[in-house]
């Protein structure tokens, strides 16, 4: 079930690395976040996606703790 709500884990190249991503379903959205991508809110209920580093040099902790929450067109054309 929370695969289902959460979304599996990946991870995808982009420009600037490796990128670990998950997608977020709208029902487990629950909180209010900012998209770096496009800077505008991302509200409770939205499906959206959380990347982090999966190539980073302070390693795995601070690369989770550094996750943001985009929407997931912005991700598209990071």
């Amino acid at each position: 079930m929370s695969r289902a709500l959460l979304g599996s884990r990946q991870v995808q190249d982009k420009r600037d690395g490796a990128w670990n991503v998950q997608a977020i379903a709208g029902p487990s959205a629950t909180k209010h976040y900012v998209c770096p991508g496009c800077r505008i809110e991302i509200e409770p209920g939205i499906a959206h996606i959380v990347a982090w580093r999966a190539d980073g040099l302070m390693g795995e902790a601070d690369d989770l703790a550094a996750r943001r929450h985009w929407h997931t067109h912005c991700w598209r054309i990071k």
